[in-house]
Order: C-alpha cells, then sequence, then structure tokens
C-alpha cells in the first residue's frame, strides 16, 4: 500500500476523515493522497494543516492515483462520474463508492462492468479508525478484496455483505453515529440537571458510553446480562430503565432505525 496513490473525490466530512485516517493509521502519508473540490478555499487546510495534495481537477487526481474514493453527494455522482470515466477505464484502476444510495449497477451504467468498483459504508469515526464500514464488490472488484479490506481495518472494523444489506448497514452502521451522539447529548443534559457541569457531566456520558461498548466488543458479550449487572432489586438502575421504557425509550430508538431504513429504500427505488 506505501506505494500507491490515492484520490478521494469529494473533500467533505467523509472524504477528508478518510484521508486522515489512512495518515493516521500509518497506512499511508499525506503526499500519496489527492482531494479534491471544486472550491479550494473550503478544503485548503487540508493542505496547510495536514499535507494533503489538493485540487479542483478531478481528471488529473485520477490520473495520478491507483485507487480512486469517490465521496460526493449523491446529486453529483453521476456528473462527476461522467467527466473521469475515460480516466477510470484505465487498467489497475481501482474504484471504492462512499456515496449513500447510489448501487453498483449504477456506477457500472456509467463505467462500464470491467472496472473493479467497490460500494464502501463507513461513519466519520473514520478518521480516528473507529469506524464501522460495510464492503460490497462487483465481478471485477473482488479481485481486490484483501486489499480493500486491509485499508478499511486500518480504519476500526469491516464486514463484507452482499449489496442487497448496504441500506441496513447505512442506516446502523454509518446514521448510527448521529443516534448514538443524540443519546450521549441527552444522558449529559440529563446529568446537568442533577448538578453536573456541562463540561463534567459530557465527559461522564462519553466515558460511559466507551465502556459499555468495550465490554460489549472485548467480552463478546450482550447487552442484557451487562445491564443485569447493575440492575439490584428495588434499585436505582431498574427504576431508571422502567421509566425510560415507559416514556418509550427502546420503541423510540428502533423505529427511528426502521423509519432512516425505509428513507433509504425510497431513495435507491
Amino acid at each position: 500500500m506505501k506505494s500507491k496513490n490515492i484520490a478521494i473525490l469529494g473533500g467533505g466530512n467523509l472524504g477528508s476523515s478518510i484521508a486522515k485516517g489512512l495518515v493516521k493509521s500509518g497506512l499511508m502519508a499525506p503526499q500519496q493522497l489527492t482531494i479534491t473540490n471544486l472550491d479550494l478555499e473550503l478544503i485548503q487546510h487540508l493542505k496547510d494543516e495536514d499535507g494533503f495534495n489538493i485540487t479542483t481537477n478531478n481528471i488529473e487526481a485520477v490520473a495520478e492515483a491507483e485507487i480512486v474514493i469517490i465521496a460526493v453527494k449523491p446529486t453529483a455522482a453521476k456528473a462527476l462520474l461522467t467527466q473521469v470515466a475515460d480516466e477510470l477505464k484505465v487498467a489497475n484502476k481501482v474504484v471504492i463508492s462512499v456515496i449513500s444510495g447510489v448501487k453498483i449497477e449504477d456506477l457500472e451504467q456509467v463505467l462500464g462492468n470491467s472496472v473493479p468498483i467497490i460500494r464502501a459504508m463507513p461513519n466519520t469515526a473514520i478518521a480516528i479508525q473507529e469506524s464501522m464500514t460495510a464492503l460490497s464488490f462487483n465481478t471485477q472488484g473482488l479481485k481486490h478484496k484483501q486489499e480493500v479490506t486491509e485499508i478499511f481495518n486500518q480504519l476500526g472494523s469491516t464486514m463484507v455483505i452482499p449489496e442487497t444489506q448496504m441500506p441496513a448497514a447505512t442506516v446502523l452502521a454509518s446514521c448510527g453515529i448521529a443516534f448514538a451522539l443524540r443519546f450521549l447529548r441527552a444522558a449529559s443534559q440529563g446529568g446537568i440537571e442533577i448538578g453536573f457541569s456541562s463540561k463534567l457531566s459530557l465527559e461522564i456520558a462519553a466515558q460511559i458510553m466507551k465502556g459499555a461498548s468495550k465490554l460489549i466488543i472485548e467480552n463478546n458479550s450482550h447487552p442484557e446480562p451487562e445491564i443485569d449487572k447493575v440492575t439490584t432489586p428495588l434499585g436505582v438502575t431498574i427504576k431508571s430503565l422502567n421509566k425510560m421504557e415507559y416514556e418509550g425509550f427502546s420503541s423510540s430508538l428502533i423505529q427511528g432505525v426502521v423509519a432512516g431504513y425505509n428513507k433509504i429504500l425510497e431513495t435507491e427505488s
């Protein structure tokens, strides 16, 4: 990997997070990454602060890269792909799309089926190497499965799934960051109401989330037995949990996930 160059077409939050994660992991040097945007001023800080190559020229960026990550908004995808299609069809180019709602077959309609195409759905925690990334491959892309999986393994955890499951992965693994952060914010607000400062309440709530996640991941456990460990008879925890459930805590979260999933299905249909 250290000899390859990557072009990231679209220097928004996700594109820049991927770039930063790749460098932080030690997998690549900043000089191996080129980030593009129509407005250079919006990504100037990525050059000044992080040392990445930046440009407005997508064709030039693709020409100089072996791996091309497409990270633009869905509405801009077709025009961008059409613009760089000839360069992407050159031998030894690998295309990785992180565009929500754009299927592999949509990409193949523009690029053809001879181009290795991988659909990836990470989340913004990729910037700190803690993403949960879902991967799907076309036939040519499968030849690069090990290489692409290695890239995203450096940026968190990966799972290879059928593309039919990508909408579900999008809402749970990608949008899920926002759901978790909303819980974090609500918990910290509760902490303020019972007497902690805003800063200390947020620190406590963040550490709670970190600890809870590590209990499940490192112990290969399930939430319920871990909950049982802290719910004593007539205790505070069970009183709080029952009140939350009465107010619809679990139900609202489940319904939110399902609503997001249905929205994605509408977009992809």
